[in-house]
């Protein structure tokens, strides 16, 4: 008969397990959007050097380059290594943009701004973060046969696109050394959490009832996330 300390160790290995799964798929998705960009910058980098030395060679059919000419092709190969090395393989969607992306593509959008926001937020944070954009991948999938004019639609998009990055930007407006304070028995940090955990659950919720097809429950839930967390009212 199992002991309770061989409970403990089973609940203990399961947690373990389950934080390893999580933290492979993000290190997972983490590389895939690395690779692309990867990919993206030496695409342009090699067709623009593919330009640079075919131009170099018509006009040396014409013109003599001599050491200069050389030189002169040199320096532009290197100028649009540096350019297109440094330059964004892609157009980083703002929130302030989201209302303009397909609904499809929103959860996507959405977890990869989280993403990109984890070195400003606190480490109690992580976990959510991490649990929100499993949460985010899954309702994405789901979110490809909803029709855009679906009430449900609405709700999702205002979770998502709206009440998240909202939460988030108002902390990040919370001067660095204010974040930990206490401000009647509440620090910005744990706001932050609580918030999260909330958005985590309602994300969860929605998930559920978009597997049932149970649209009608989505659409009047009339439950809204009271985010009462604002920079500005932080630091009064």
């Amino acid at each position: 008969m199992p002991t309770e300390i061989d409970r403990q160790i089973d609940r203990a290995s399961e947690v373990l397990n389950r934080s390893r799964e999580r933290y492979t798929n993000l290190t997972a998705r983490a590389k895939k959007r690395r690779d692309a960009e990867i990919l993206g910058r030496v695409g342009r980098i090699a067709a623009a050097a593919g330009a640079i030395v075919v131009g170099a060679m018509v006009l040396g059919w014409f013109i003599p380059l001599g050491m200069g000419g050389a030189l002169l092709v040199m320096a532009a190969l290197i100028a649009v290594t540096l350019f297109f090395g440094m330059m964004p393989t892609s157009r980083e969607v703002t929130p302030e943009k989201f209302g303009g992306v397909s609904l499809a593509t929103l959860p996507l959008q959405t977890e990869e701004w989280l993403d990109r926001q984890r070195p400003n937020l606190p480490g109690a944070a992580m976990p959510l973060v991490d649990t929100i954009g499993v949460k985010l991948e899954t309702l994405a999938g789901q979110l490809r046969t909803l029709d855009e004019g679906e009430p449900a639609a609405a709700e999702v998009r205002k979770l998502v696109g709206e009440q998240l990055p909202e939460l988030i930007k108002g902390y990040q407006r919370v001067p660095d050394n204010l974040r930990g304070v206490d401000r009647f028995g509440q620090s910005p940090d744990k706001q932050l959490v609580e918030g999260l955990s909330l958005i985590d659950q309602e994300i969860a919720q929605m998930s559920a009832q978009l597997a049932q097809g149970d649209l009608d429950a989505l659409a009047t839930r009339g439950r809204y996330l009271q985010i009462r967390y604002r920079g500005d009212d932080a630091v009064e």
